[in-house]
């Protein structure tokens, strides 16, 4: 049996009672602090952004944001945990700062980037935190290549098309969200005037069934936590928990009064969530 643990389970410490509907709207992401480093790296026929903040010891952790976003949406997350670790975040495939090379978007493809990016920076394991399609490239990551991961926090992922939440098309919150994310694209792609097709093209991947579905999340051994938001626009959280029943030894964590954007809504709470978990 799954346990399923909240917030105050594992005594994070914000007070949730100050904004109880702030899962309505999207606060603007956190500014990031000076990387250490950042670059364009060339990996799997595409330029890739990435920056790394930080210099603990151990196994770092690699940040994989959301579709249509960006690396610097983990700016409140990556100013706390790069005190402990060495932290590194990048811009997914045609995604912010990164290029594509005209392939179409997939799971895999987006997990195969990621693994170039890490041979690339001599990385041979990371802790994956992984929000939505970030999420859902750590699915991959965890089926396909294991042993690169030592743990994995998973919010807001999907592995089938019926654990989406159909209203999701409509919702003004993820609405609103689409927006601040094509002002970001406009500002930071090398293709300014792109975002209606990029936008398709992510889209299309959000629409196409994952290979594997439920049946293959039986065999992950990665140390998963999967994270839920109460208030989740886009994902259903009867999915969460069949995703958290499936994979084996995996914990659910809901976090109370947030949304699918729970990292901008709640941001102390969340990396809290993470730490929490990280010191297991």
């Amino acid at each position: 049996m799954i346990r399923i643990l909240t917030a105050a389970a594992i005594a994070l410490t914000a007070t949730i009672a100050q904004a109880s509907e702030r899962w309505k709207e999207i606060p603007p992401e956190a500014a990031m602090p000076e990387a250490r480093e950042s670059g364009m790296a060339q990996v799997n026929g595409i330029e890739m952004y990435y920056a790394i903040y930080g210099d603990g010891a151990g196994v770092p952790i690699l940040m994989i944001h959301g579709g249509l976003a960006h690396g610097d949406i983990w700016g409140a997350q990556v100013a706390d945990l790069m005190a402990d670790y060495t932290v590194i975040v990048a811009d997914t495939r045609g995604h912010g700062r990164s290029t594509n090379d005209g392939s179409a978007y997939g799971y895999e493809l987006l997990a195969d980037d990621y693994l170039d990016l890490m041979d690339h920076l001599g990385i041979e394991k990371v802790h994956l935190v992984g929000w939505s399609d970030g999420a859902n490239i750590g699915y991959s990551i965890s089926q396909t290549n294991p042993d690169r991961l030592a743990s994995h926090f998973a919010h807001a992922g999907n592995v089938t098309l019926d654990g989406i939440d159909p209203t999701v098309e409509t919702n003004p919150v993820f609405g609103a969200y689409v927006g601040m994310m094509a002002e970001d694209y406009g500002a930071m792609s090398s293709t300014p005037d792109g975002f209606e097709a990029f936008l398709g093209g992510v889209a299309t991947m959000w629409g196409t069934e994952k290979p594997g579905g439920v049946e293959a999340l039986k065999a992950i051994s990665v140390p998963t936590l999967v994270v839920q938001s109460e208030h989740d626009e886009a994902i259903l959280m009867a999915h969460s928990e069949l995703i958290a029943g499936s994979i084996p030894g995996a914990d659910l964590l809901v976090l109370e009064n947030t949304s699918h954007f729970s990292s901008f809504q709640a941001p102390d709470e969340y990396t809290a969530a993470i730490r929490a978990f990280l010191s297991k």
